[in-house]
């Protein structure tokens, strides 16, 4: 049987924030305010379930292809893992402002408090105009010392704080402490959950001048202490060549540069695949000779099903390849 699926894109959902700007609209072309702070690009999260764009599937929600293609959609292993909902939310994010320094739990407690699976994430910077992210501690604590800094207001003298540039990525696990710094354009890849713990928000407060809930108590039991002297991810760009960058038990994430056509085999890879254009232009040729192109801002899914295709370049373009390894 000729598979049904082919690369699928789907609408962004785009989402203001009390720190977001006007760089999601200016330089990744969606169609967004000039405070939006996010914008899901694929998301299998309940209430924002995310929705085709192009081809004979438009229209379909991720989880309605999901019952209907099963393991030709999400791979067969992951199917029977997760059902219909989908296991990765992936982003981007405009930062005009510090987001609340925050950290998320782990599968086990987030299973057992929210009924949710937990967060870990990792971030690729697209633009950043001086900014800085705030990844973890600049010094070993104990629970005491961070609850003494914690009640003396004196949180921002224990965070690391780091300068950024386009192409750092920061692999952020479950536990880990952090925030998006103010001038910072991302992309942001994740398990699907959107359970977060505020541990401090800059003393801002909303329109009615109320301050953001923080949530203490929850943070205390979920923060990592552990001090760590490099929280930067390295990795070292080969143009033409698809080169890991992070891998981990919920997602492995690649950076392709290229010039040139590449070619894809993913008959090892039991599992979809995302493609996010970080810079440039790209055709994705697949079956026979058909061709979805993506250009720098967008999203676009590979199905399980689809294990040749071709990544052509109509100019110098940047991509990241993310998928769920299985064995």
């Amino acid at each position: 049987m000729e598979a049904t699926l082919y690369p699928l894109k789907f609408k962004p959902i785009v989402k203001d924030k009390i720190w977001g700007g006007p760089k999601l609209r200016d330089v990744l072309g969606k169609k967004a305010s000039d405070k939006a702070g996010e914008s899901w690009e694929l998301s299998g999260v309940e209430g924002d379930i995310s929705v085709v764009e192009n081809g004979f599937l438009a229209g379909n929600s991720i989880q309605e292809l999901a019952e209907v293609y099963m393991g030709d959609l999400l791979g067969d292993k992951i199917y029977e893992r997760f059902g219909v909902e989908f296991p990765l939310l992936i982003k981007f994010i405009d930062a005009a402002d510090f987001l609340s320094v925050q950290v998320h739990p782990d599968d086990a407690m987030a299973r057992e408090r929210h009924n949710s699976y937990g967060k870990t994430e990792m971030w690729y910077i697209v633009e950043s105009d001086k900014g800085q992210l705030i990844a973890g501690f600049n010094r070993k604590l104990e629970k005491e010392l961070y609850l003494q800094h914690f009640k003396a207001g004196s949180l921002k003298e224990i965070l690391n704080y780091e300068d950024v540039a386009p192409g750092d990525i920061y692999f952020m696990p479950a536990g880990r402490v952090h925030a998006i710094g103010a001038g910072v354009l991302l992309a942001e890849i994740q398990q699907t959950s959107d359970v977060t713990y505020r541990i401090y928000d800059w003393d801002r407060t909303d329109e009615q001048g109320h301050p953001r809930e923080l949530h203490t108590d929850l943070a205390l039991d979920a923060i990592d202490f552990a001090f760590h002297s490099k929280y930067k991810t390295d990795y070292l760009p080969l143009l033409n060549s698809t080169v890991n960058a992070v891998d981990s038990p919920f997602f492995t994430t690649s950076v392709i540069q290229l010039d040139q056509p590449v070619e894809k085999d993913f008959n090892l890879i039991d599992s979809f695949v995302i493609y996010m254009c970080m810079e440039g232009a790209v055709g994705i040729t697949y079956g026979k000779g058909e061709v979805e192109t993506m250009k720098k801002g967008e999203t676009v899914l590979i199905p399980a099903e689809l294990k040749n295709l071709a990544l052509i370049p109509t100019e110098a373009s940047s991509l990241l390849e993310v998928y769920i390894k299985t064995d």
